[in-house]
């Protein structure tokens, strides 16, 4: 069962990321800034499948967060998600990095399917 550490913080946007990927079996762990998802990642050592993560975010962004988890955790595949045209400008120079940014808004079938093509892709 895949592992996938959400971070987000708008309760609402985590609860239905987070229910919408359970619906495929997924294990999912939540965080409500990209400080406290570094904090999970460092203290589980990495073992998460895939860090879907927000880009705009306060304390530290999604983008410092995929700069710093694909430095510690190289193998850990990253999706973000963003509602900001200048936030995904500002993640398309992390296409090494990132599998791929989710835009926001999006149904849940959406991120469904953005989560198994980034789990798909890893596994590939």
């Amino acid at each position: 069962m895949p592992k996938i550490l959400i971070a987000d913080d708008e309760d609402s946007m985590r609860t239905l990321v987070a229910r919408a990927i359970a619906m495929d079996g997924h294990e999912t762990v939540t965080a409500q800034d990209g400080a406290e998802a570094l904090e999970i990642l460092t203290r589980e050592g990495g073992a998460f499948d895939l860090l879907l993560t927000d880009i705009q975010m306060p304390i530290m962004d999604g983008i410092a967060l995929a700069l710093s988890a694909a430095r510690d955790f190289p193998d850990l595949t990253i999706l973000l998600m963003t509602g900001f045209a200048d936030q995904r400008e500002r993640a398309s120079n992390l296409n090494a990095l990132v599998h791929d940014v989710v835009t926001k808004p999006f149904s849940v079938a959406d991120i469904r399917t953005a989560v198994a093509d980034a789990l798909a892709a890893k596994n590939g």
